[in-house]
């Protein structure tokens, strides 16, 4: 029996194409000259939910809702959540406050002529709100979003939080409350530091058994594993963009085998999405605890 009997999992997909990526900055500029291959990619993981009677949270970029408004139609009429990852994959502490401002509101324009759905959650590009950008939850709640899931409570050399709290909460900063609720993604703790697992390049790069002892962990305090992955991910074929070393080595290590994982992930554990899973949480204010950051 799957471990999914107990708990529900929270799965999240990061839709945007191949070629959308932060380590250099001329490569999302130069994305126009690039073959698009989301929505095929984007195609197969609506199967394989389907197959296994999963639903998922999709964070939609702006920019790939307005070059591909089907697709956005096909997911939320299989009925899976449409949330916003920002219009053009820009890192928001690299943002002024007003171009954060535009960018978030051309995204949620772009999924609303789209998919005539109006989004309540947010992701940042590359988990970019860390303690340099907090202002942009002044933004987020201005723009009434009922959620946001752009903390990693991890540190590397792009992004990170790793002293924000590991579970759902409401955030406080500065003396100000907000309405909203931070959703982090997920690690596991050990000793005093905190291991990320659950996506990307830490789902490519560790053995499947860690990932699944991992979710089995949280679920065992009763927390459900908040779960990412890009398109791009279960793609091999995708062309080779020269980067770095570094780079290359996040970006398409593990690629071969990811698509084998994310069924074996379907298979053993049960997902929804984020709104599904939190909406009770929403209406019930005492609920979720805020925290100060």
């Amino acid at each position: 029996m799957a471990w999914s009997s107990v708990l529900k999992n929270i799965l999240t997909i990061d839709l945007e194409d191949w070629f959308h990526a932060n380590y250099e900055k001329d490569i999302i500029e130069n994305g126009k000259n690039y073959e698009s291959r989301v929505e095929g990619n984007s195609i197969k993981i609506l199967e394989y939910l389907s197959k296994y009677n999963a639903k998922a949270t999709f964070f939609v970029l702006g920019s790939v809702a307005e070059k591909h408004p089907d697709l956005i139609n096909r997911i939320a009429h299989a009925g899976h959540e449409i949330a916003s990852h920002g219009f053009g994959h820009q890192l928001v502490y690299l943002q002024s406050e007003e171009e954060f401002r535009e960018d978030l509101k051309n995204a949620v324009e772009a999924v609303k002529n789209a998919a005539g759905i109006q989004v309540r959650g947010y992701r940042a590009p590359s988990w970019s709100i860390t303690e340099k950008s907090l202002w942009a939850w002044d933004i987020i709640q201005e723009l009434g979003f009922s959620y946001d899931a752009s903390i990693f409570p991890v540190k590397n050399f792009m992004y990170g939080m790793p002293d924000a709290p590991r579970f759902a909460f409401k955030p406080e900063h500065n003396k100000k409350k907000y309405d909203f609720i931070e959703i982090p993604t997920s690690t596991l703790r050990i000793g005093s530091f905190n291991i990320p697992f659950s996506g990307g390049f830490y789902f490519r790069i560790l053995p499947y058994t860690i990932i699944k002892f991992c979710i089995k962990m949280l679920n065992k305090e009763e927390k459900p594993a908040i779960v990412y992955l890009h398109p791009r991910e279960i793609d091999p074929k995708q062309p080779r963009i020269k980067l770095s070393f570094l780079n290359s080595f996040i970006h398409y290590w593990g690629i071969k085998n990811c698509e084998k994982k994310f069924q074996k992930l379907l298979k053993d554990f049960s997902f929804t999405s984020i709104i599904d899973y939190y909406e009770p949480e929403m209406n019930k204010h005492e609920e979720i605890q805020y925290s100060r950051i």
